[in-house]
Parts: structure tokens; sequence; C-alpha cells
């Protein structure tokens, strides 16, 4: 089997999200299950609509795109504000998309006019992240004008949080939040059908016992994947935290000086080196690099430690272990170093099969844009 290259276990991200698509509907909220980090896996997405999610998110129409041609059959949402540039292709392949800016949704109501569609909006509201999000106070404003567009159906409202500055989801403004769902629908008369409360981040918050109020979605995707909250990165009880792993091959081990000699400049990627001098050491290369993963967000085995990086190299101090030429190293991945690696070209993404899942390939490589 090549390496590098990721391991993918359908059966355990079908657990996790059926765990938590049962977890949530006792609390009254529904799973879009976020497919952005899979490169839109459609294997992935078939997977977390068999566990019961009612619609899938991705932040790119090219990802949405790709599943549509897969046959992937569901509500389909765009999580990232569209582009002006992308709208015809929004209303072609996305059902719904998160949007903050009446400039976009003047261009997707023209888009649709023209394919003869109805496409649905979900308004973004500011609740203190600084990402995406209409300011409170300008809300009403921004659903009256939303209202008047034709071939637009308001979906409803939502926010994310912790994603940028890390502001966690908490009863005060998830209240905030479900004041403004029903401000609307007393000012306008209608019945607000989304509450999309955020991501992965308002686990604890949801899980909690606290009162959901009026929200009535949640947009899951590292959760679901990697068996943890992102708030402090702790494991979700009862999920699994090894649905994808990352194996990577060593293709050298030497005994080498731990201090570099010469005049010492940046690194490759603008590092300065603060090197101790250790005396003589053990270190093995590694086939992967910063174009693959994010080293930071790799769990090693235990003994091993990283040393450094490049582009395409992984340098480790071993340790007790025996990392010989050719040795297979198994690595726990965090969500920048998934994300990294799932889109890779030059990683492998390797499937073990589910009964759970439709019959596929099992290698993902042919789903990239990549070649």
């Amino acid at each position: 089997m090549t390496a590098p290259r990721l391991e993918i276990d359908l059966d355990k991200i079908y657990h996790n999200a059926l765990t938590l698509v049962e977890r949530l509907t006792n609390r009254g909220i529904s799973v879009t299950g976020v497919t952005k980090a899979t490169l839109g896996s459609p294997q992935i997405a078939a997977t977390l609509l068999r566990a019961g999610v009612t619609a899938i998110g991705d932040s790119r129409i090219e990802n949405i795109k790709a599943m549509r041609r897969a046959g992937v059959s569901a509500t389909m949402t765009l999580i990232r504000s569209p582009m002006v540039s992308q709208a015809d292709q929004v209303v072609t392949h996305a059902d719904i998309s998160l949007n903050t800016e009446l400039d976009v949704i003047r261009e997707l109501s023209s888009a649709a006019q023209q394919a003869n569609r109805t496409h649905g909006i979900v308004l973004m509201v500011e609740l203190g992240d600084l990402r995406e999000g209409i300011m409170p106070d300008d809300l009403m404003d921004t659903v009256r004008e939303t209202l008047r567009f034709p071939n637009i159906a308001f979906k409803g409202i939502g926010t994310n949080l912790a994603c940028r500055s890390g502001v966690s989801p908490d009863a005060r403004n998830m209240a905030e939040l479900s004041a403004l769902a029903e401000l609307i629908e007393s000012t306008f008369g209608l019945t607000v059908e989304i509450v999309s409360g955020g991501n992965s981040a308002n686990l604890n918050w949801a899980l909690s016992g606290a009162a959901p109020g009026r929200i009535n979605n949640l947009r899951l995707g590292e959760s679901i994947l990697l068996g943890c909250e992102p708030l402090h990165r702790q494991p979700i009880d009862g999920l699994y935290p090894d649905a994808i792993l990352l194996v990577a091959e060593v293709i050298e081990s030497k005994t080498k000086p731990s201090k570099p000699w010469g005049e010492i400049g940046q690194t490759a990627f603008g590092e300065n080196s603060f090197a101790t001098d250790r005396g003589h050491v053990s270190q093995a290369i590694l086939a992967v690099g910063h174009q693959d993963i994010d080293p930071s967000g790799l769990h090693l085995p235990l003994g091993i430690k990283i040393l450094g990086a490049s582009s395409d190299h992984l340098i480790v101090d071993p340790g007790c272990n025996d990392l010989s030429v050719g040795t297979e190293i198994t690595f726990h991945l965090n969500y920048s170093a998934m994300v990294r690696a799932m889109t890779s070209p030059f990683i492998d993404k390797i499937v073990k099969l589910s009964s759970n899942c439709v019959p596929v390939p099992t290698i993902l490589k042919s789903i990239s844009r990549f070649p």
C-alpha cells in the first residue's frame, strides 16, 4: 500500500454522525453534515446521510458540484458566502446558501430567474466572532430587502462562532439568535424555518441541557470526522477519535549532529532555528511536509518528537523506536492537518468500506480536482 495516505474508516464516521444526530434530535436540533474538510467526498457525504443528517453543507461550490455529479441526492447548502462571480453555479448546484450581502443576494436572484429556479437564503448574523455576519441592528432591514427579491426564498438565520476569534457559543448568544428569529416572525408575519446556531463548537452548549430556544440546526464537520469539540479539542464521549489517520513512510534514518553548522538564516518557511547542541542524535525523515499537512497538527506515537519540517520532509526524533527506512508511522490529526492532507493530491485517500454505505471505490483520489 502506498504512502503517505489517509486511512478513512466509514464505519467510525457513521457511528460518530449517528451518535450526534441522535443526541441532537432529542434536543430538537437537526444536523447539516459538513464535507468541506473532505474535499466534498461523495462517499463521506453518503455516510453522513445514512446516519441521519438532514442536509450536506460545504464551503466550496466546486465540492458541491462534484457531489452532484457523483449522484449524491440531498439538500445542498453552500456554507460560505457566495462569490458574485459564481452566482450562476450557486443557484444551479446549491439549494441554499448562507449570505450577508444584499448585492450578492441580488445577483443570486438574477441568476435564479434566468435558470427558472428558486434559491434559498439563510442570513448570517454577527454575534461577536467577527467573521461573516450582518450586525443585529441591520438584520430587519436586510430581511425586508431579501423578501423583495424574485426567485429567492428566505429560509432563516444563522451565526458562526469560534472560527476566527474563538468566541464560545453559550446561553447568551444563542438566546440572542433565538430572539432575532422571533422578532423576524412578529415583524414580517412569517415562519423562520431554519435557525442555525453554528458548528461543532456549539456541541458543549447544545448537549449541556440548556434550553435550545429557537435553535434547530447545527453544521457539524470536525466533531464527526475527528470525534472532538473544537473549543478545547477535547474528545466527545462515545465518539471515535481515529476515524481518519495519516500514515507516512520513513525515507532516511541516520545519526547526525543536533546543531546545524554554517551561517544561519531563516528556514524555507521564514522561521528561525533555535537548535541546541545535544551532541549526535538519531533522526528520521518521513516523506510528507508542509505542502501536505500542518506539522503542528500531528499527534505522534509515544516517544517520537518532531524536530522540524520543510515542504516535503518531516524530520523526527525516533526516541527509543526503531524507525528504519521503509517503516510506516501512523498519526492522529487535528483539523488543520486533516484539511491539508485531504486536499493534497500527493496523499492517497484509502477508504475502509462500510455496510452502512453504498458501494464506492476504495481510493478517493479520483474525486480530487488534482491529477
